[in-house]
């Protein structure tokens, strides 16, 4: 029997190919000194490269588009932060060479991101990988990346940087494995936009010899080594009949006795528009506003550069449902206009509603652009607010909406362990409720999504999650509310099935894992996704959580 890695499959589908290393470097510059006079000139060679930096990181993230371009722009305004080229600046007037004074100063960021808590410890990798492009370009040297080849292969690595993982051709690309990340990290998100086959969190990944041939399945988290020929064509086969049952699979979400399950698509913009619609998406269900305002973190995009980019999606769903989630800045999604620069921890701080509440024009702009893009079109806009922590936090983003006449339904996102908690209440001030998954569980559990050590807490089916899921779907359906799920837990198929048993009424996620989800939802009725939810719930492991509710689906 092959030997086998297991970790998180963040990715449906299998692969198989040769192992193909990410090039990595050591590159730490010597630290020789530079003479007084010539600091001038450092200085310059510095800012430049900062620069290039920064515009290649946006260019990429425009090439990109989607999910990718929010990534790449927040490491771009990273490569740019004022203090940290202050602090090179300074470094290099007592004597460092641009290139040494760049790595210090990065490594003594770096320690204070690896204190600050969990969710700021998860951003190290971005600033490795900036640190790293400045570094080169400094040496004039290339920087490691993706592999050259001329043939497909699996890509595995410690982690993948977002730079990276944006524009893996999957012409070559068929899988990817990276010892570090969680399933909920920007790679594997982005993982998903690309529609590759992939796992994250594989212990001992990295010691795979180049050239191995693996077998990498991302719905279960499993690397073969060396599989034989035998088992390659069960694999692919397996992958073939799996692929036919979903182009057989077509029309609205439902289970096998008609329970309807809207099965909605998440997207960053216009530009993700089309693969929804090709996935058979029913409407969007998280709309992530933040592209737009990333363009220039300086200040807000204009009234009528917003209306465009809204009516842009509203128009490809008519007579669909479109939840647009309003700005969601601070924390990893810095806005120079809008977030605090001394925060300590920003993850905990004035982020989400707190932030546009804060700065009230932003919001009335962006809900008034909203009404401007909605008008006259037949599609059913509803708009929702980020980080909502009680009634208080509803109250207000009700209130900013009625003032901007918005005529559409209002509704908060489930991110904070109090929201779902007091969900009763705050439905008393909106009309609808969104479970963000991913900050739940970071939140629940105080896990960073980033941190590939802390996978088993920050998995979707840990049992203590899912009771607050619980709790927000029957407070919506005490209150003849809607209570969805736009976290990565509904790309699940199984997962999903476990969120209708709990009463969630419309599940949103990446437009790749839609059919994934439509083929599974309607093998079960309603009574076996109840039943599984209640085996689930009655576990104390996110392990004995999917065997039981999988036990339970099987019909054993």
């Amino acid at each position: 029997m092959a030997e086998a890695l297991r970790g998180v499959g963040v990715s449906h589908g299998v692969a198989i190919g040769q192992v193909r290393h990410m090039g990595t470097a050591v590159l730490e510059p010597p630290a020789e000194q530079a003479p007084a006079a010539g600091a001038p000139r450092e200085q310059a060679r510095a800012r430049q490269a900062v620069e290039a930096v920064a515009a290649d990181l946006q260019a990429r993230g425009n090439l990109a588009g989607g999910e990718a371009q929010a990534v790449l722009e927040a490491q771009s305004l990273m490569a740019l932060d004022p203090e940290l080229l202050a602090d090179v600046e300074r470094r290099i007037t007592v004597g460092s060479t641009a290139e040494r004074a760049v790595y210090d100063a990065f490594a003594s960021y770096r320690a204070l991101l690896a204190n600050a808590g969990e969710y700021l410890a998860g951003r190290v990798a971005d600033l490795d990988d900036v640190r790293n492009r400045i570094v080169a370009r400094l040496l004039g040297v290339p920087m490691p990346g993706v592999p050259d080849s001329d043939e497909p292969y699996v890509l595995v690595a410690r982690d993948l940087a977002p730079a990276d993982t944006a524009l893996l051709d999957p012409g070559l690309v068929l899988g990817f494995v990276t010892e570090e990340g969680g399933p909920t990290s920007h790679s594997a998100i982005l993982a998903r936009a690309l529609g590759v086959p992939a796992v994250v969190a594989c212990p001992r990944a990295t010691t795979l010899g180049e050239g191995v041939v693996v077998a990498v399945d991302g719905s279960t988290g499993e690397v073969l080594l060396e599989p034989s020929a035998a088992k390659q064509v069960e694999l692919l086969q397996f992958a073939a009949e799996r692929r036919a049952a979903l182009a057989a699979s077509s029309g609205p979400g439902q289970t096998s006795d008609g329970h309807r399950v809207p099965l909605l698509a998440n997207i960053g913009g216009p530009a993700e528009v089309a693969a929804a619609v090709e996935a058979g998406a029913e409407g969007v269900g998280l709309f992530r506003t933040e592209l737009l305002f990333l363009d220039d973190s300086t200040r807000a995009p204009a009234e009528d550069a917003q209306v465009a980019s809204y009516r842009a999606v509203l128009e490809a769903f008519p007579e669909g449902r479109v939840v647009v989630r309003v700005l969601d800045a601070g924390a990893d999604k810095p806005l120079e206009f809008l977030s605090p620069g001394d925060e300590p921890n920003p993850a905990l701080g004035v982020r989400g509603l707190r932030s546009l509440l804060e700065h009230p024009a932003v919001l009335r702009t962006q809900l008034r652009a909203l009404a401007r893009a909605a008008a006259g079109l037949p599609v059913h806009l509803e708009v929702m607010a980020p980080m909502v922590a009680d009634r208080a936090d509803a109250r207000a983003f009700a209130d900013a909406c009625r003032e901007a006449g918005l005529a559409a339904k209002y509704g908060v996102m489930v991110e904070i362990p109090s929201a779902a908690l007091r969900a009763r209440s705050i439905l008393q001030e909106v009309e609808f409720l969104s479970l963000g998954t991913n900050d739940l569980a970071q939140y629940t559990f105080a896990a960073d999504r980033q941190v590939g050590s802390l996978a088993r807490l920050q998995d979707p089916w840990q049992p203590a999650l899912l009771d607050l899921v619980a709790l927000a779907a029957e407070a919506a359906e005490a209150t003849g509310k809607s209570c969805g799920v736009c976290g990565e837990a509904a790309a699940d198929p199984e997962l999903a099935c476990v969120l209708t048993g709990l009463g969630v009424t419309s599940l949103s996620m990446g437009p790749a894992s839609i059919p994934y989800v439509r083929a599974k939802l309607a093998k079960h009725t309603l009574a076996q996704c109840e039943r599984a939810a209640a085996a689930a719930r009655a576990t104390d492991t996110a392990e004995q959580a999917r065997a039981a509710a999988e036990q339970v689906l099987s019909g054993e």
